[in-house]
């Protein structure tokens, strides 16, 4: 028997994970608060306040769908440290929650620069 799952409620738990702010963290967050305060050298407000329009749903690589979050460029470095995770937030909620984090390239952040997040897919696999 073959198995299936709505590619409609697929797309909807994907779009549910979409932040409206970015951070560029020096360790991984594990609540929101660590994402925009504790490990932020990127201040959320400055990294592109609103990522609406910034995803795109498309089939996956492999099978099933997938969701990705477009780069940003230009985001103002409020603090000095090594960049090694981007988080993705939802600030217009209450309270505001942690949606995703990812790994990214391990490098020195000096406050007064910009820095530039590459794009990133959020993949949900069809079931085997």
């Amino acid at each position: 028997m073959a198995k299936s799952v709505l590619e409609a409620k697929v797309d909807a738990y994907l779009t549910s994970l979409r932040g409206n702010k970015l951070v560029v963290c020096s360790s991984e967050p594990t609540t929101y608060t660590e994402a925009i305060t504790t490990y932020a050298l990127t201040n959320e407000d400055d990294a592109n306040a609103a990522l609406a329009g910034d995803y795109t749903l498309a089939a996956g690589d492999v099978s099933g769908r997938k969701d990705t979050r477009a780069q940003a460029s230009n985001i103002a470095i409020n603090a000095s440290g090594t960049a090694t995770h981007v988080a993705e937030v939802d600030s217009s909620v209450s309270p505001p929650v942690l949606l995703r984090v990812t790994t990214c390239t391990s490098q020195a952040l000096t406050s007064g620069g910009t820095v530039t997040v590459s794009a990133v897919d959020h993949e949900v696999t069809a079931p085997a």
